[in-house]
């Protein structure tokens, strides 16, 4: 039995191939602390969502599909064990991209924040007569966000009222990634913490944003500061006869 058709999102198969470079945008350190400012004074319910998106590098249906027994607050790790895909009316729980779970280093910053919004929405939960939910990041109504809707409703307009450049909460991602980078981690610790199938993928993506690569490698090619002597020539005179 055939549960969905085979011939959705094709997109993603028929799209122009292009440089994985000309689509990266992320925030600088100063506009990070920007933009959860104005979250913690504009949309304070979704400071923990964004705090945790700069400090993972999830996607967002990752980042949905979190529940509480994910995160390890003593060994400072969550798994990453599914996602949530969106559908018109509902989403389904899928799992990761590339099929497999994976661990991610929480930060001392971010290690306490679970503990903090566990008691909140426990007290908000009984307040509402919901009972226990299982998702840490859920809409005031108790339900899973809705990537687009988020988008629309809450991050652009949380960026324009920090005074910020329109970015696509993806651009998150990005942003942890060139952080990892420019404090000097390696390329193969950037691939297990995004995720990536493969090395090439992390190489392509974010190869240029090492810090002086490719002028340290063009710099080992010289060994010496002469250029090597060139051989004499031999004037061989021809006798006149």
């Amino acid at each position: 039995m055939v549960t969905s058709n085979p011939a959705t999102r094709m997109g993603q198969y028929l799209k122009p191939r292009m440089d994985p470079r000309v689509e990266i945008a992320f925030l600088l350190p100063g506009e990070e602390e920007v933009l959860l400012t104005a979250a913690l004074k504009h949309a304070s319910r979704y400071y923990p969502l964004l705090l945790c998106a700069l400090r993972t590098g999830l996607r967002f249906g990752e980042l949905l599909g979190l529940q509480w027994d994910d995160v390890d607050e003593r060994g400072r790790f969550i798994e990453v064990r599914r996602t949530l895909r969106d559908g018109q009316e509902h989403q389904r729980i899928a799992l990761p991209k590339n099929g497999r779970i994976r661990r991610v280093d929480l930060s001392g910053q971010l290690a306490e924040e679970p503990r903090r919004l566990r008691s909140e929405r426990s007290r908000e939960a009984l307040a509402k007569g919901w009972g226990a939910l299982p998702w840490i990041f859920a809409t005031s109504e108790g339900r899973p966000l809705f990537k687009a809707n988020f988008a629309r409703r809450v991050f652009h307009p949380l960026l324009k009222k920090a005074g910020l450049r329109r970015i696509r909460f993806h651009d998150l991602r990005h942003t942890f990634a060139s952080r990892l980078i420019q404090n000097g981690e390696s390329l193969a610790y950037v691939k297990e913490q995004m995720g990536h199938s493969s090395i090439k993928i992390t190489v392509d993506t974010y190869g240029h944003l090492v810090p002086g690569s490719n002028r340290a490698a063009v710099d080992r090619l010289v060994t010496t500061g002469r250029s090597p002597a060139q051989p004499r020539r031999r004037l061989v005179r021809r006798r006149s006869r």
